[in-house]
């Protein structure tokens, strides 16, 4: 699923393209798609885009009032597109077609500031069989359905960040991860702040000392705004290509039996339902490796405790 820095490189690269530009036409393919009949997704059509937000790993695109517009329903209107596990976005030429298998809508918009020139189309696809992206058309008084109401991690000062981070004890990886704890943290980033913390993934919040509860600040940001700054950078004047959880430069997210990149370790896996956790034993557990629900159980006593055994050491 794309994650905060993710969803900042689209809305930068979508900023430049559609803010002070009129959307012409939405067209729907993915029956899936749409989960809103009130406001209509045609409403939108001849607004001019006014800005583009981050709303946890939603994207919203909001639409000014229609000109004239004298009452409440004819006010602003806002798009809230989540683009789930698999949907991702892409830039094409005005008119494209809406992809085959894996097209979900096309949405053409004019030139920015000027509704009778053609300009771009965004294209909206998700891989696999299972359709969960998601397109509501809102008031503004409904984006608060949208908003699970977590810390902004960019935004957090350290006594904020601590009181979020100890409301309930939890595991770090599921702290973390709660978008009704943090804001646009995920399965990937969360590895990466907790190796970057040197902090294991299954310690408890409420197990931290004041000097653990800063270096995991300072790693929440320090990992989040170079992930930010590194995607833009790549992006440059396009469009984000290659949104993917797994990226070669990560130190340890989807990089299980492949050295860390401090000490040299194996990186360790825990795997859960669809999820999985990555982290070094060394860096982040004393050394213990943490034992993963199917293969323990399978292993028993086989089954290393300790990155020394597993290395036979």
């Amino acid at each position: 699923m794309p994650e905060l820095p993710d969803i900042e490189d689209y809305r930068a690269a979508l900023t430049a393209r559609v803010v002070g530009a009129t959307l012409t036409r939405a067209r729907i393919q993915g029956i899936s798609l749409l989960k809103t009949y009130d406001s209509p997704v045609d409403a939108l059509h001849g607004r001019v885009c006014t800005e583009v937000r981050r709303l946890g790993k939603r994207l919203v695109f909001a639409f000014a009032a229609e000109d004239g517009a004298g009452d409440e329903a004819d006010g602003p209107l806002f798009a809230v597109l989540h683009l789930m596990i698999a949907g991702r976005l892409a830039w094409a030429d005005h008119g494209a077609k809406v992809p085959g298998k894996v097209g979900l809508a096309a949405f053409d918009w004019s030139a920015i500031g000027d509704p009778g020139t053609p300009g771009g189309t965004l294209l909206l696809r998700e891989a696999g069989t299972r359709k969960r992206a998601s397109l509501h058309v809102v008031r503004e008084e409904g984006l608060a359905d949208h908003d699970r109401g977590g810390l902004e991690p960019l935004e957090a000062d350290l006594d904020a960040f601590r009181t979020e981070l100890t409301r309930e004890r939890r595991t770090l990886k599921r702290a973390l991860t709660d978008p009704r704890r943090f804001s646009g943290i995920g399965n990937a980033f969360s590895d990466e702040i907790l190796h970057a913390a040197q902090l294991s993934p299954v310690k408890r919040t409420d197990q931290l000392d004041d000097d653990e509860v800063a270096r995991l600040h300072a790693a929440t940001r320090e990992v989040l705004t170079s992930w930010v700054a590194r995607l833009r950078d790549a992006t440059g004047d396009g469009f984000p290509g290659k949104v993917t959880a797994f990226r070669p430069e990560f130190a340890v997210h989807g990089k299980p039996g492949e050295p860390c990149p401090v000490c040299g370790t194996a990186v360790q896996r825990i795997r859960y339902a669809d999820n999985e956790t990555n982290y070094c034993a060394r860096c982040q557990t004393g050394g213990k490796v943490l034992a993963d629900r199917s293969l323990s159980r399978l292993l028993k006593d086989d089954w290393p405790r300790t990155v020394d055994e597993l290395e036979g050491a």
